[in-house]
């Protein structure tokens, strides 16, 4: 899921910062595409809006694999079937790479109000949470910033509870503040002397459906048993202490087991060459990650991701005359918990990077696309925004002071790798997320074929172009999307 809380850091070495230092002996030419080009991206983006391969991909992938949480045995399935897919879609090149990481396990989850008001609540661990069973009294707060603010040890023996409604917005902003009541509200509870900790799910719908995703517990602090209640589970409770103490029993058995070794899948259309435009070892990258979280089956977050990419490589590698440079699609391992495919992949190919000409990470479902950015420095702006004229037919505005890499991009981009963002509409987008809902009947088949279309035309595009979009080894901070 787009929006994740952390970039992993990838040290530069002094050599590399001396060099960014250096001053360059000349102002690089302008990056340019060609008409022929804009023509082929204009037949290219009317045959993928007719195409139906990234719906059949992503029910493929739901269908025959379902949930893939990182590190199970359907994880180890869905990189079989990823480099089968690609393989089956006519990509010239197809290879996995290792990425190992924490394994957390998800075995069962109850709780429960006790007392003359006895009745269940609907709640699933939070990632990352250890087992363990707690009762005790709940105390509520409004926001983290209360919880935050509570006196050492004044929950001692409590289970903490956070009541914060995440807001509903297109760009999905809302996510910002409550994302980081679960990642950084267990912490706070704990210093609060707190026993147990739960809190309203970070999403904006109204059904019994608990939100999951990862948490993190501050080094030194001991971690107790973490869960996210469903909305109208939250708001019971809340009516309950309006009554008086409310005792809760929570019940997890789940846990970090070891490490687990999955893979990036990646496959590639070989670029021509043609022109001088580029070599076939200068790669576009597009992707999305394998990886979801074990409620539903993972359509939106992020079947749909990978299926974008995928079709739309494919149909690239159909056309009569493929692009100068290659294009590059990644089925990014476990990002659910920590970026961990799209670390391993800026970790292995930093000393790359100027051959990154750019990259897009399509992670916040299958809503139309409705903007278009990039990083592009000044003498690629020119070429940014006919590529922002090629998407306009498809209702995608080019709007040039938001966005920023995807999550699984971050850690490449934050060492200097041009991005492009592709803005879905994400309206709907946290009613499912993380949820038992989180499956394909959410996708429409007609928005996803105007991704697939969007994507397309993009790498096409940035593929063919005469010149560059910036990308060399420097660190930088890129924008939080």
């Amino acid at each position: 899921m787009r929006f994740a809380s952390c970039l992993l850091a990838l040290a530069l070495s002094p050599a590399a910062l001396a060099a960014e230092n250096t001053p360059t002996e000349s102002t690089p030419a302008p990056t340019t595409i060609s008409d022929a080009a804009m023509q082929s991206a204009a037949q290219l983006r009317e045959r993928a809006l007719a195409d139906n391969t990234g719906w059949d991909v992503v029910e493929s992938l739901t269908t025959e694999v379902g949930p893939r949480l990182a590190g199970s045995e359907a994880d180890a399935r869905a990189v079989q079937w990823a480099e089968a897919k690609f393989k089956q879609l006519g990509y010239d090149k197809v290879w996995l790479e290792p990425v190992t990481f924490p394994k957390w396990e998800r075995r069962s989850e109850h709780a429960e109000v006790l007392g003359a008001s006895a009745q269940r609540l609907a709640i699933t661990a939070l990632g990352g949470s250890p087992g363990g069973t707690v009762e005790a009294e709940v105390v509520r707060f409004a926001d983290l910033a209360a919880l935050q603010a509570a006196p050492k040890n004044s929950l001692k023996g409590k289970i903490a509870f956070i009541d914060y409604t995440m807001a509903r917005a297109r760009d999905g902003s809302g996510y910002g503040p409550g994302g980081r009541v679960r990642a950084a509200g267990p912490s706070a509870a704990i210093r609060a002397g707190a026993s147990g900790y739960l809190m309203r799910s970070a999403g904006t719908d109204s059904h019994r459906n608990p939100h999951t995703g990862i948490t993190r517990y501050d080094d030194g602090l001991t971690p107790i048993p973490s869960a996210a209640l469903a909305a109208p589970d939250a708001d019971q409770l809340t009516r309950l202490l309006k009554r008086g103490p409310v005792r809760v029993r929570l019940a997890l058995d789940c846990g970090w087991d070891g490490t687990a070794t999955s893979h990036n899948v990646i496959g590639e259309i070989t670029g021509s060459g043609a022109g001088g435009r580029g070599k076939p070892d200068e790669v576009v990258v597009i992707g999305g990650h394998l990886d979801s979280w074990d409620l539903g089956t993972g359509a939106i977050d992020d079947g749909a991701g990978v299926a974008i990419g995928m079709a739309a490589g494919h149909l690239i590698g159909k056309l009569p005359q493929r692009p100068a440079r290659t294009i590059r699609v990644i089925a990014f391992a476990n990002e659910e918990q920590g970026l961990h495919g799209g670390g391993a992949y800026a970790a292995k190919h930093v000393g790359d990077i100027n051959k990154h000409q750019i990259a897009a990470e399509s992670d916040f479902g299958a809503g139309r696309i409705y903007a278009f950015n990039t990083s592009a420095p000044d003498h690629a702006k020119a070429a940014a925004a006919q590529i922002a004229t090629a998407l306009a037919p498809l209702g995608i505005a080019y709007v040039t002071d938001k966005g920023g890499p995807g999550p699984d991009i971050s850690p490449f981009a934050a060492q200097g790798m041009a991005w492009a963002w592709l803005a879905q509409d994400g309206s709907d987008y946290f009613d499912y997320h993380h949820t038992p809902d989180d499956t394909l009947d959410k996708i429409d088949p007609k928005a996803l074929a105007q991704n697939v279309a969007a994507y397309a035309v993009f790498a096409y595009l940035a593929a063919d172009a005469e010149g560059n979009f910036g990308s060399e080894l420097k660190k930088v901070e890129p924008p939080k999307e």
